[in-house]
């Protein structure tokens, strides 16, 4: 709420946990900006409480609005803190004014955290999960898991990852796959495909996937990508190529040192953050590998974020 006590929505303030009011954000689709803006209202006027981060009080934590670029599906998830017989009474207004919401869902959050998503979640219309194409191929996307938002150049940046991973009869290890968007648009070029990830809403997300596009040659594991590579290696997995594609924190120590311990020709890092990047690839150069290719590409126009999709080999002993 701001001091007068009226219910905002908006995004942090750098470096903070204040709420900064926000009414068209130039990043998102118009309507995401209608939906939070309805929601908003229908709290008001329910007498939906918000949560207080201080107090570890209040209800509503969180709007989050997923949409498929191709698809058009529309999730609508309401993070909060407990359930309230309220919010089920959010669903009809809210369809009516977006008929194009595929499913209304509750995450229900009770920690003191600031994690947004919970694994807790209940349905109050459609599904949780949309369905979306990415170069070609169907994806089954949940709340929990990981999507690019921009898909047009999220398809340019698969595309550099796999021109530089050179999948054609490799076997490959994908790492932070989530819901494998980045392995299974090269997998029929690869002779195998392994995903690791640690949601395991998104490693069903990935399962299933390769099932809707008719791949039989992938396999996905859940779990910490140190603790996951460190038992393939003890199956004596092989990789021709590794791809990861971590969080904002890079990928951890041990999870690098897996990589090098298989050897692969190529290894491809896409990256959102050019500090962890730069923390991880001088790792690797240091373990035999060398840096070739760095590639910027612009998923968010307009701010100064840039992804990087970068290519090492292998130095031959």
């Amino acid at each position: 709420k701001d001091k007068d006590g009226n219910i905002i929505s908006g995004f942090y303030a750098d470096r903070s946990h204040r709420i900064v009011p926000c009414g068209r954000c130039m990043l998102e689709p118009e309507i995401f900006t209608d939906i939070r803006s309805t929601v908003t209202r229908l709290c008001r006027e329910e007498k939906i409480s918000v949560y207080n981060e201080g107090q570890h009080s209040g209800i509503l934590r969180h709007i989050c609005i997923r949409r498929g670029h191709y698809s058009g599906e529309i999730s609508l998830v309401l993070a909060v803190r407990k359930n309230d017989p309220k919010l089920k009474r959010l669903t009809a207004p809210i369809l009516k004014s977006f008929p194009g919401i595929t499913g209304i869902t509750l995450n229900i959050n009770p920690d003191r955290t600031n994690v947004i998503l919970s694994d807790s979640y209940i349905s109050l219309y459609g599904r949780p999960e949309i369905t979306d194409t990415m170069l070609g191929k169907k994806f089954v996307i949940s709340p929990g898991s990981f999507y690019q938002v921009n898909t047009p150049m999220a398809e340019r940046l698969y595309k550099e990852a796999a021109r530089l991973a050179a999948p054609e009869g490799k076997n490959i290890i994908d790492l932070y796959c989530g819901t494998g968007t980045i392995g299974l648009t090269m997998a029929d070029r690869a002779k195998s495909l392994i995903g690791v990830e640690i949601v395991s809403s998104a490693v069903e997300n990935a399962k299933e996937n390769a099932r809707l596009n008719g791949i039989e040659n992938a396999e996905f594991f859940c779990g910490d990508a140190g603790e996951v590579t460190t038992l393939l290696r003890e199956r004596n997995i092989k990789a021709d190529a590794v791809i990861v594609d971590p969080a904002r924190k890079g990928c951890d120590e041990t999870a690098l040192l897996n990589i090098c311990a298989f050897e692969p020709e190529r290894i491809v890092m896409v990256s959102c953050n050019p500090v962890t990047a730069a923390r991880d690839c001088a790792f690797l150069v240091k373990n035999g590998y060398r840096t070739v290719s760095v590639r910027g590409v612009d998923m968010f126009g307009g701010t100064e974020h840039v992804e990087a999709v970068i290519l090492l080999i292998r130095e031959q002993a």
